[in-house]
């Protein structure tokens, strides 16, 4: 995991973005937010067992699949598999260590 601090890149609405291996934060206090960058590692780990491109794409047809459906982009957001995953476990601070393969499908 790589961190970088760009908060030009991010659109205001997001602290942070995973895009392996690379974490970009916002603001630099952020890299002290154990729940953060531990939701941050759950997405990197969803990338890697997926392969990183076939995640992207995954995640973007969610995306769109659950916009149609509510019409909101921020509650489609925060109902993408790999999201619901990582909201509820960011504060397992030891929940990669015993994740189970491609653990993301139980919150689809």
């Amino acid at each position: 995991m790589i961190l970088i601090v760009n908060r030009h890149f991010l659109s205001g609405r997001f602290k942070g973005i995973s895009l392996w291996p690379f974490v970009i934060l916002e603001n630099a206090h952020l890299k002290k937010d154990k729940y953060f960058i531990n939701h941050e590692k759950i997405h990197l780990r969803q990338q890697i067992e997926m392969g990183v491109i076939f995640f992207y794409i995954w995640y973007a047809l969610e995306f769109f699949v659950r916009y149609i459906d509510c019409r909101d982009a921020m509650l489609a957001y925060k109902n993408i598999s790999f999201e619901r995953e990582a909201y509820r476990r960011e504060v397992n601070l030891k929940y990669l260590k015993k994740r189970p393969f491609w653990a993301f499908l139980k919150f689809l």
